[in-house]
């Protein structure tokens, strides 16, 4: 039938498209990509399935693949080094973690993170990680600031995160030498032994990390600190891992391996917190514990094993002895003994230790200087059992105490040295030893200084019989880590106030009816308040960018703390930094707040730094700091001495610390005062305005003195101005006596007659008033703590860090050196003539001067002027101003107690004199050669007047 219907004709038309313009469009179809389902064939497909981005699920099932099927039908694994491995291990960090990490982290499934982590748990995944993590920080800077390279920001991110994640557990150097170990022929063993080793002891991982954080710091990119980039978290992670594989695998070879990362570790710094890990995990442990420390410990090669002796008498110091006082009360004794039985553990059976400790206790620089005696009694007792070596300690110190053989000689060369405290501590010890020999008729001096409770302290010392006792007292005295709470934002105190309305008072019956008085009547004392200034940061015209939740003011120290620890918030910093001056001054001498938490405060203002860029943040800082040391002197001077010398900070926040270290001297001696000081005190001590004028004396304010009105805050540089304002008190009177000298004789003067005349009026004036009754007579105790709280700790701790190098190329930075030789000048300056411990003041200051000559101008072997610094010229020549100005009314005494000082420094400061280039436009130079010429005159003066004494009245001057 089909066939009968046949076409006459065709023709063909083309479509109108103006209809085709009125028709509605249709949406393309999405191109459908076929992506086939894993169904474990090879590693190879795993591998292709991982290049042609999968989906989750497909993802998933290759993970689950690679970490579990793989080993049983193609003996292959991941985690294994070898090419195809590294090529898969490649695209999972490259290309996997950059596009599911997050999607990864917010799965329900709580294993979805983990299966990616153990596939890359192991030695190549973690290069891979940080060779990908070098790649993004060089692309990262590469290109330019303004281009869009936000996808390298945010991979970056993630792959810090991955890196984080792959080490958090304390176990995971173990696990993974392990695998490593299993796995490994025993050709390869070396190679991965120095592969392995290296990874986590070469600081790479830090570095990398930290240079990562900051490269998404710097392009806004906000994110939590990640300990990975924080070293001493990283030491502290390492340590942690070391006593768990100590503790689990106890073999020798693996201990072996274990000691060898340890020693490694030491080596990246902050030692102190890798043996304070080891002191808490391990030595105050039980008995197992412990011997798996001494194992440890003598698999150390002998370096680290006297390294870790030595950190850990400090940490025995710092953490439980220092608090001890000098007193023979019961309950510190337990701390004592179980500090002997933890340091004598340590040095038992082990001869190198052993001969460590006793050099330690008879060291040239002194055992544990700057530190209490509670660690030197420790370090005895637990020599205790060996009679040898307490042998070799009592001769050596003996010998080193009066620098002779025998012990008559030590104490006669005590008795005829010129400084009160050495001959007090020869009668102190010549005392106690003869009354051990000699019973009833031992040696008495019969002097005051014996019969003090001091000197009965001191004599008492040798009966005190130290023990090894139970470790209980130092593990229920364990300090909490605050690393750990370091970065937890602190949670602000609105937050707990309660969110219920306050109660509506009920209304009244009573009518209150305001009655206006006269304008005659008004009280002329109560002045109008005047219309309060517009705040600058309610004036925005966005009502949504203004804050109306700022936190108050502190008025609690621990309020203060938590301000100064929340570092993300700029108005807390703010309040903090503005309030702290005046808040530590005003709970001075009320309670114990600052007391309490002093070295919590200084240790946050030391490290605080300028994130917000605020107004005058350094000179609040350093008030701040100030204030500490003003509140507590005895305890917080020596130890801002102490962390000038032994804490991990910069070279400004070192010199921070010597620039408070000066100022609170010279304010607690009379010299400064701070506006702070006045605003300090509380108001309920201040009497009423009108009150006030019947009760205070006018005296104060005859003389146009305001207290408190006229004060201005000292300012950053304000040591090197009061070091500049010394020089020129100490060059002025000779100035003015040369410029006398030139107008002629004294007696054709008549301006010279009558300045004479006037003052012997004056004199007989005063010599002709009696002497008020009734005035007692003040001890000067200012004197005595500045020498014995600012000036001693921040001299003797020089003389022991001259032996250790890394502190030596801090120290003698040109900056730093003259900052700390100008601080010991104002400071001996401050203590004044009248100080009980000058001499020994004197001679510690000389003796540290002229050791540090050689860095000054003039002390090479040519006259090349770039010998030395200027500036630590300078400084040098202002500290000895400051000496001779302190001993100007002794200068006889002076010149018997040093003379060959005298002698070698009048050599020296004219061969200053002569190779400074003077001049009007010399600047610095100017200053030095004006201050050489100065003391020269003055030592010149001292010399000739003192050897004028010495052969008579009959030899006149030449």
């Amino acid at each position: 039938m089909a066939d009968l219907l046949v076409p006459v004709s065709r023709s063909y038309r083309k479509e109108d498209k103006s209809k085709e313009l009125l028709s509605l469009s249709k949406a393309a179809e999405p191109v459908k990509v076929a992506r086939a389902m894993f169904e474990g064939a090879s590693p190879d497909e795993a591998l292709e399935i991982l290049k042609d981005q999968p989906s989750y699920d497909n993802l998933l099932v290759v993970l689950e693949y690679l970490l579990h099927e793989s080993k049983d039908k193609h003996k292959f694994d991941i985690r294994t080094p070898g090419p195809l491995a590294a090529q898969i291990i490649h695209v999972l960090v490259t290309e996997i973690v950059p596009n599911y990490w997050t999607t990864l982290q917010e799965s329900s499934g709580k294993n979805d993170t983990g299966v990616l982590l153990a596939c890359l748990r192991s030695l190549p995944g973690i290069n891979a990680t940080l060779t990908y993590i070098r790649s993004l920080i060089r692309e990262s800077k590469s290109q330019p600031r303004d281009s869009n390279s936000s996808h390298v920001i945010f991979s970056l991110v993630y792959t810090l995160s991955l890196l984080a994640s792959l080490l958090d557990d304390d176990d995971e150097v173990m696990r993974m030498w392990d695998f490593i170990a299993s796995v490994s022929k025993a050709a390869h063993a070396r190679p991965l032994r120095q592969e392995f080793l290296s990874l986590f002891t070469s600081g790479r991982i830090v570095a990398l990390s930290a240079e990562a954080e900051d490269v998404c710091r710097q392009a806004s990119r906000t994110m939590e600190p990640l300990w990975i980039a924080d070293n001493k978290r990283y030491i502290s992670w390492l340590a942690r891992n070391q006593v768990q594989w100590a503790i689990i695998e106890s073999e020798k070879d693996s201990l072996k391996l274990c000691a060898d990362l340890g020693s490694r570790a030491m080596r990246l710094g902050h030692a102190e917190i890798f043996v304070r890990e080891l002191l808490h995990k391990l030595l105050l442990q039980d008995d197992a514990s412990r011997e798996i420390f001494r194992m440890l410990i003598s698999n150390y090669p002998l370096p680290e094993q006297r390294k870790v002796l030595l950190l850990l008498l400090k940490l025995l110091s710092d953490l439980y002895l220092n608090s001890i006082d000098n007193s023979d009360l019961n309950e510190d004794y337990p701390v004592l003994w179980a500090s002997v039985s933890a340091l004598r553990f340590v040095v038992a059976n082990n001869d190198a230790q052993r001969s460590n400790l006793v050099a330690w206790l008879t060291s040239a620089s002194g055992a544990g200087v700057g530190e209490g005696c509670g660690i030197r009694r420790v370090a005895v007792a637990a020599l205790a059992d060996h009679k040898e070596s307490l042998l070799t300690v009592l001769e050596r110190g003996l010998n080193q105490f009066g620098d002779r053989f025998s012990y008559l000689n030590a104490i006669s060369n005590r008795l005829a040295e010129s400084q009160s405290r050495a001959r007090f501590l020869g009668m102190a010890v010549g005392e106690a030893l003869s009354g051990l020999v000699h019973g009833k008729d031992k040696l008495d001096f019969k002097m005051e200084e014996m019969d003090t409770e001091e000197a009965g302290w001191y004599k008492g010392l040798v009966n005190v019989s130290d023990k090894a006792g139970p470790l209980g007292p130092l593990k229920t005295s364990i300090p909490s880590p605050q690393a750990k709470t370091a970065n937890k934002p602190v949670r602000s105190t609105r937050e707990r106030v309660s969110s219920r309305p306050s109660k509506v008072p009920k209304t009244t019956g009573f009518i209150i009816e305001e009655i206006e008085d006269d304008e005659e009547q008004e009280d002329p004392d109560l002045a109008p308040y005047a219309k309060p200034d517009s705040d600058a940061e309610d004036s925005d015209d966005d009502p949504t960018l203004i804050n109306r939740h700022k936190p108050k003011a502190p008025v609690y120290i621990r309020d203060l703390i938590s301000y100064l620890r929340d570092t993300e918030d700029y108005d807390r910093q703010k309040l903090a930094l503005t309030t702290a001056p005046v808040l530590i001054r005003r709970k001075a001498n009320y309670g114990t707040e600052v007391a309490s938490h002093a070295e919590d405060l200084a240790s946050l203002l030391i490290g605080l730094q300028d994130k917000f860029e605020l107004e005058n943040f350094h000179n609040l800082r350093l008030q701040g700091m100030v204030a500490v040391v003003v509140a507590q002197p005895k305890k917080m001077a020596p130890w801002f001495a102490k962390t000038f010398f032994d804490g991990d900070y910069s070279l400004s926040q070192r010199a921070s610390i010597l620039i408070v270290l000066g100022l609170s001297g010279r304010e607690i001696a009379g010299f400064e005062v701070s506006k702070y000081a006045s605003a300090a005190h509380f108001p309920s001590k201040a009497l009423p305005s009108k009150v006030e004028k019947y009760y205070l004396q006018p005296s104060s304010t005859a003389k146009g003195f305001q207290p408190g009105t006229n004060l201005k805050a000292l300012p950053p540089n304000a040591l090197d101005t009061l070091a500049q304002t010394l020089s020129q008190t100490f060059l002025a009177p000779m100035a003015a006596e040369a410029a006398d000298a030139v107008t002629g004789p004294n007696a054709l003067k008549l301006s010279s007659f009558t300045s004479r005349l006037q003052q012997s009026q004056s004199q007989s004036t005063a010599t002709s008033k009696s002497k008020p009754r009734g005035i007692r007579s003040i001890p000067n105790t200012t004197a005595a703590l500045i020498s014995t709280h600012f000036f001693f700790p921040l001299s003797s701790r020089f003389q022991a860090a001259m032996r250790s190098s890394a502190t030596t190329r801090i120290i003698f930075q040109p900056y730093l050196l003259a900052l700390y030789l100008k601080t010991l000048g104002l400071l001996i300056h401050a203590a004044g003539p009248s100080t009980l411990a000058l001499p020994q003041m004197t001679s510690e200051l000389w003796d540290l001067l002229l050791g540090v000559r050689g860095r000054c101008l003039g002390s090479g072997p040519t006259n090349n002027e770039s010998d030395g610094d200027l500036t630590v010229t300078h400084a040098v020549l202002l500290a000895f101003a400051a000496l001779l100005d302190v001993n100007e009314g002794d200068v006889r005494g002076l010149c018997e107690r040093q003379g060959r000082q005298v002698v070698e420094t009048t050599e020296w400061v004219e061969n200053v004199f002569h190779k400074t280039r003077g001049g009007d436009s010399a600047g610095e130079e100017n200053d030095v050669k004006m201050l050489a010429a100065g003391i020269l005159i003055r030592l010149r003066e001292a010399v000739e007047k003192y050897q004028a004494v010495l052969m008579g009245d009959l030899i006149g001057f030449t």
